[in-house]
């Protein structure tokens, strides 16, 4: 069984400048992804996907592998991240001359995981013979119950049951997607642009991760990381 990791971090960011390399605790975010999946040596190979050369030199002193530099096609806001991962696993099949059985990408606006939730989620995998599996965690709001849209000049609830839902506890179990751990059998990366597959399972991490889209994100991860040991990066 051969597994390959992916680290993808383009050098511009909509919200927040430099979010990927901006430090805490004296290291670069990106640094946090980059640890855990090296200290979890489950993989055959690790490799970055970027367009900046700053991120290539940050990343060059850890072990992984640096070899290719993202198109300029796969680095704006609007690509589906689904096809960089799958960009970078046929260019690391071309370099190491292989190919991989699953494929893990680990996202680095969401480092607050740990090895073990690595470890699990390939696990329950390949237990479950899924396509594919993703991080989650329990959501704080509910569609069935008290998430609501704007149609037609008024407000109504997403969910469209015939019956409404008035209480949470009758509400069916709904998560929010964490965007921190994804992998993929290799045959589902390269015939699906979703990670909405027949087979799909998701394994469930803490609620303190959250994925980082705002400066206030930022400054969340930045307390949980400083307050839990867990996550913080062991010299």
């Amino acid at each position: 069984m051969s597994v390959l990791c992916t680290i993808c971090a383009r050098g511009g960011s909509s919200n927040i400048k430099n979010k990927n390399i901006k430090k805490i605790l004296n290291y670069p975010l990106i640094i946090y992804t980059l640890k855990t999946a090296i200290n979890s040596g489950i993989f055959d190979k690790i490799v970055l996907s970027t367009d900046s050369e700053i991120i290539q030199n940050i990343c060059s002193k850890y072990d992984i592998d640096i070899f290719f530099k993202r198109p300029k096609k796969l680095s704006g806001n609007n690509v589906n991240k689904v096809e960089v991962i799958r960009h970078a696993l046929l260019k690391s099949e071309k370099f190491f001359n292989k190919k991989f059985d699953y494929i893990c990408d680990l996202d680095v606006s969401s480092p607050l995981r740990t090895i073990i939730d690595v470890k699990k989620s390939l696990e329950i995998l390949i237990k479950k013979k899924s396509s594919n599996i993703f991080s989650v965690v329990s959501a704080s709001k509910n569609p069935y119950f008290n998430i609501v849209e704007n149609k037609n000049k008024s407000f109504y609830p997403v969910s469209k049951l015939q019956n409404r839902i008035f209480t949470r506890q009758k509400a069916p179990k709904v998560y929010s997607m964490n965007a921190s751990i994804y992998i993929w059998q290799r045959k589902t990366l390269l015939q699906s642009n979703t990670v909405f597959n027949k087979n799909t399972s998701i394994y469930l991490m803490d609620e303190k991760s959250i994925d980082i889209d705002t400066n206030n994100d930022f400054e969340i991860v930045n307390y949980y990381i400083k307050k839990y040991k867990k996550w913080q990066i062991k010299k």
